[in-house]
């Protein structure tokens, strides 16, 4: 029998608050300490969620640990995984990975030095839905792939307008946020890369100064299937989903594109309408026990590293072609 992995938590963080923290425990973790800079924070977060241990230390966190949940800003995920890579801790990283496909290619190579596991919660490919696609499309259910839709507009809550709406230097806007979601589920589902995209960005006022809170946009892959995406943080009334057209076919994913463990999947072809069967279980659960078992040398975790890079670098290009105005080569440099 294996011990319990010992975790960090890196940032007193809403989603390992809300998420995360029940995941690491229900799937056999236990979480021994919390990082924050601010240290009465850190203190109190450690009080809440019953973790014994708080600290304003990087290094004095990562003595203790076997694995480390990076959450904090954008911006500080590079450092911190470097770090964590250096003292051979594995490492589950928020995405994106980094703001830059250099940084990111960095965290990557110091972790296959390391020997260490690196992985990027992309949640949204370990919903029952998106595993169902996969497997339907994978099975031929709808012929060739054509065009997918991915509407994953919604209202960002109140307790999260914080860096992500207001300051530029930690990689706000939607688009790192929310199409790199889509990016990573599309691959996932599609099982494809793609080439180039379009897009054009909102800024409705929700946003300051220059970050975009809306988007709209289309993706070209390899196979020539186009993918649309519409992703914002000022739409409280829409419904979110996930939908794929074949030759032969169609996939309509409903309320997908979300945290919990939920939504439908509906496959219409020439014989009729069928709802698929869907084994739904907790995302962030999933994602912990595939990281956990690639630590144990069984497996790999629902989404590597290079698959963080890869969802990257949809999202980097995607900025770049709202302001060119032209259609962008997407290079992951992998």
């Amino acid at each position: 029998m294996t011990n319990p992995v010992r975790w960090g938590l890196i940032g007193a963080t809403t989603i390992a608050r809300e998420w995360m923290i029940g995941a690491i425990r229900a799937e056999g973790g236990e979480i021994v300490s919390v990082m924050s800079t601010n240290a009465e924070r850190g203190r109190d977060y450690a009080a809440a969620q019953g973790i014994p241990h708080a600290t304003t230390s990087l290094d004095d966190l990562l003595g203790r640990v076997d694995a480390v949940y990076v959450a904090t800003t954008n911006d500080l995920h590079h450092a911190q995984v470097l770090a964590a890579a250096d003292a051979k801790r594995h490492i589950l990283c928020e995405k994106p990975l980094a703001l830059t496909l250099a940084d990111a290619h960095a965290m990557v190579a110091a972790c296959r030095e390391a020997g260490v596991v690196l992985a990027t919660n992309h949640h949204l490919r370990n919903a029952a839905t998106h595993r169902a696609m996969r497997e339907a499309i994978a099975q031929g259910r709808i012929g060739r792939p054509l065009f997918a839709r991915v509407f994953h507009a919604v209202q960002l809550p109140p307790h999260l307008q914080s860096w992500r709406i207001k300051d530029p230097a930690t990689g706000a806007g939607v688009v790192l946020d929310i199409t790199v979601h889509d990016a990573d589920t599309l691959r996932f589902v599609l099982g494809e890369e793609p080439e180039t995209v379009v897009a054009m960005v909102q800024r409705s006022g929700l946003g300051e100064g220059e970050i975009e809170d809306g988007v709209m946009g289309a993706i070209r892959f390899r196979s020539g299937l186009l993918a649309q995406f519409h992703d914002a943080f000022t739409v409280g009334f829409a419904k979110t989903g996930f939908e794929v057209h074949g030759s032969a076919g169609s996939l309509i994913g409903a309320d997908c594109m979300t945290q919990a463990p939920v939504g439908t999947v509906l496959l219409r072809t020439a014989t009729g309408e069928e709802l698929l069967n869907l084994d739904h279980e907790n995302l962030y659960r999933r994602s912990v026990r595939a990281f956990q078992s690639a630590i144990h040398g069984e497996g790999a975790p629902a989404a590597s590293g290079e698959d963080g890079i890869r969802s990257m670098a949809v999202a980097i290009a995607a900025l770049e072609a709202a302001k060119s105005g032209r259609e962008t080569s997407i290079e992951p440099g992998l």
